[in-house]
């Protein structure tokens, strides 16, 4: 990019205190919600008695089961379309979205009562008396699957909802017969919280004139709130409009529509004022998607050389006691993706079943299974190395995809482009690799156990359901632009890189350039939000293309401006100039000179089709335990990515560091734990739920190894997953290489120090003088 870096321009605001999400939108005469949600986690609804909370002071109405069904809302539409095993469709339990005849986890919705005041609406809840009549639970996946367990729905026999398969049976069967060793592992990749920083909170508006809907949420696309709510509600898309300006993280559990936002929809119609919501922390816990919540079980084949022939995969994926829109989607369609990894693997399997429990639902969560993928795999490459006797790196190597394989065409997908071998070698240089059993010696004569470990991997990226991404660019009066896109920014940094990107092509200060995501005053747009990955190749490739439209649609005004034959002016360094003199003129200058009251003669529109690529990466970490505490202290993280063309490196980074941050989360001790006998939830506040901290990791080297995509027209590929999709796996081998003296090989997540240090006593007993 041409020009000096000049920091983030959100900053400014969102450091001040200027910003503004959800809770800061207030309209006149609004009214304030509160929900009463379930306190157990199945049982019918024997009595529901509303009558004491609507004659509370200050109560202007109450809402039932009843009110939703009557208005036909309906459960939200699944983003699975595909069949799965056997042709089947998948079960999409009904949902009320306030509950009547039963609830099925705790923290579901039951009534919503409206005030005139937020407190005056909390206090009436309470008030609401309601008689249950308990019913036999389940949390984990495997239990409700188990003959004779708690059922969930009569119409999904056995709590299975869904099975899908991908890749080749027979030709799997056959590479492990065929196999000289096999490794095998299951791993439990722990459900978790995305605990983002603003929690869910909504507005609703409803115009009786127009009959149009104004809802503020928090959401990672306008487009994609939207239509949720209309799949939902049945009211028209075009009758609903979504608004958000600052949005307080994302991380995949904020691309839906929520049941609460549909119900303020619901009840600013009823009582024909403005309704708010601003839920709580603890609400957040309960009631926010969950993530991850998946056991899998994994197989690699190997012929006697160590070449990998083949590899296996089980998936049981706890889907809550609902089914979220993306849940089913990111646990089959998304590791069907990629199930080999980064390596030359010519056969793969894999089998998912999804299970409802009675527990919170779940969805996609940063990496969006992605890093389960990952983990599996490099955690059977760790295992096959030490049960085989080689080294570890040795076995990467060998099986590593070559730089010159790319296009490489896997059992399931095509990878576009990447240098694995590169990546690899790279890590190791950088991390220090050849060295590190010096360190270990040195770390036993303090009494530590010193770990390192690596992950190389490879990601899908990008793609969505849209047919394609639009964007448009509109010109004011004095030259300046607007970029109107779909993505929905929660961080990343949209406002300052896509003016970026515009400005450097067109020749303009990215200063005199606005970003308007998602604004539902600007012009209709086709396309997806901030999810998977795919923001700077969807919409920042759009915006090249739309940018390319208005250097064209310039060059006819730059030949009038300059009183030159269209055919003697060119555009290069920013400016149109004629040919053979020192003659110029810049697209602002344009854009201020044919400045009109209707459209801009500039104005443009551009379109991608939905963009696909692949990252990758090679991660290492290095860790110390203290086998007197189980205490693990990360020491030197690094990290060698493709992310593609790098656009603007600070924001990259800033990706990559968050990302490996919310890795660290899963590995060290984020958990949401259910008892299993009641389903209650054991670790919903943060006193109880672990979360990591900016001191987690005292070191994190990042270092760039881009190989450019052919998919997009800037060349670049996804990393605002790519470091939870590398940590997760690198930070596990590490913690394991640090046990393994003890002849500890497996542990399952997190690895909090209470876990550790009960594993080290098992294995070694209370003594702990050998380690020293």
């Amino acid at each position: 990019m041409r020009g000096r870096y000049k920091g983030r321009r959100e900053d400014g605001r969102l450091l001040t205190g200027a910003g503004r999400y959800t809770a800061d939108w207030d309209l006149p005469g609004q009214l304030y919600g509160a929900f009463l949600r379930s306190d157990r986690a199945h049982a019918e609804i024997v009595r529901l008695n509303v009558a004491p909370a609507r004659a509370a002071a200050g109560i202007v109405a109450v809402l039932t089961g009843a009110d939703t069904a009557r208005a036909g809302y309906k459960s939200p539409p699944p983003l699975v379309k595909y069949p799965g095993r056997g042709g089947a469709t998948i079960k999409v339990p009904q949902r009320d979205l306030l509950a009547r005849d039963r609830v099925r986890f705790v923290g579901q919705e039951i009534a919503l009562v409206v005030a005139t005041s937020a407190l005056a609406a909390h206090d009436a809840a309470e008030l609401i008396e309601i008689e249950y009549r308990d019913l036999p639970a389940v949390a984990d996946a495997r239990d409700a699957l188990v003959p004779g367990a708690p059922l969930l729905y009569d119409d999904v026999p056995g709590n299975l909802c869904f099975e899908f398969e991908y890749g080749d049976t027979a030709k799997t069967a056959a590479a492990f017969a065929a196999a000289a060793h096999v490794t095998r592992l299951t791993l439990d990749c722990q459900r978790m919280s995305g605990n983002p920083m603003e929690p869910k909170a909504c507005l609703a508006a409803y115009d009786p004139a127009s009959g149009v809907y104004d809802v503020y949420a928090s959401s990672q696309g306008m487009s994609m709130m939207v239509a949720g709510l209309a799949g939902v509600t049945g009211i028209a898309a075009d009758k609903i409009r979504a608004h958000a300006l600052d949005v307080g993280g994302g991380f995949g559990i904020r691309s839906q529509a929520y049941s609460e936002y549909c119900v303020l929809m619901l009840a600013a119609r009823t009582v024909g004022r403005p309704v708010k919501w601003v839920g709580s922390r603890s609400e957040t816990f309960v009631s926010d998607h969950h993530g991850r919540a998946a056991t899998i079980a994994g197989e690699l084949a190997l012929d006697r050389d160590g070449n990998f022939l083949g590899i296996r995969f089980e998936w049981t994926c706890n889907m809550g006691a609902y089914l979220s829109q993306a849940g089913p989607l990111i646990n089959t369609m998304t590791p069907s993706q990629h199930p080999v990894n980064i390596y030359r693997i010519p056969a793969a399997y894999g089998l998912h079943r999804l299970t409802l429990t009675n527990t919170t639902p779940t969805t996609a969560y940063r990496g969006a299974a992605r890093p389960n993928v990952v983990y599996i795999v490099e955690r059977l490459v760790d295992e096959a190395a030490r049960e085989l006797g080689v080294d570890r790196i040795a076995l990467r190597r060998r099986n590593l995809i070559p730089k010159e394989a790319f296009p490489y065409q896997t059992p399931t997908a095509q990878y576009d482009s990447g240098d694995p071998p590169g990546l690899l070698a790279e890590m190791l240089d950088n991390a220090e690799w050849a060295s590190f059993e010096a360190r270990r010696a040195e770390a036993r004569q303090r009494g530590r156990l010193r770990g390192i470990g690596c992950a190389a991997f490879v990601e899908p990226a990008g793609a969505g359901g849209a047919p394609k991404e639009e964007v448009a660019i509109k010109f004011g009066a004095s030259g300046e632009a607007t970029l109107y896109v779909l993505a929905g920014p929660s961080g990343q940094g949209h406002e300052t890189v896509f003016p970026e990107i515009v400005g450097d092509l067109l020749g303009v200060d990215p200063e005199r350039i606005t970003l308007r995501a998602g604004d539902p005053d600007g012009p209709a747009l086709v396309g997806e939000g901030t999810i998977g990955s795919r923001s700077m190749m969807a919409h920042g490739g759009a915006l090249a293309v739309a940018a390319r439209e208005v250097i064209r649609k310039g060059a006819d005004l730059a030949a009038r401006a300059l009183e030159a034959a269209a055919a003697d002016i060119e555009f290069r360094a920013g400016r149109y100039h004629v040919k053979g003199t020192d003659l110029s003129t810049g697209i602002a200058e344009l854009a201020e000179k044919f400045a009109s009251a209707g459209e801009h003669p500039l104005d443009s529109r551009g379109e991608i089709p939905l963009p696909r690529a692949f990252p990758s990466g090679a991660h290492a970490a290095e860790v110390e335990v203290d086998p007197e505490t189980g205490a693990i202290e990360v020491l030197r993280y690094v990290a060698v990515d493709d992310c593609g063309r790098v656009i603007n490196h600070v924001l990259l980074d800033g990706q990559l560091q968050g990302g490996i941050a919310q890795g660290l989360g899963q590995v060290l001790g984020e958990h949401l734990r259910y008892d299993p006998a009641s389903a209650q939830l054991l670790t919903g506040t943060f006193m109880d739920y672990y979360m990591p901290r900016a001191d987690a990791i005292a070191d994190v080297r990042l270092y760039d190894h881009s190989v450019p995509s052919p998919g997009n027209p800037l060349g670049v590929k996804g990393a605002g997953e790519a470091g939870t999709t590398g940590a997760v796996a690198a930070l596990a081998n590490a913690v394991i290489d640090a046990l393994r003296p003890l002849g500890i090989h497996h542990l399952d997540f997190p690895y909090s120090p209470d876990r550790v240090w009960r594993a080290i006593r098992e294995a070694s007993g209370a003594a702990t003088s050998g380690f020293r």
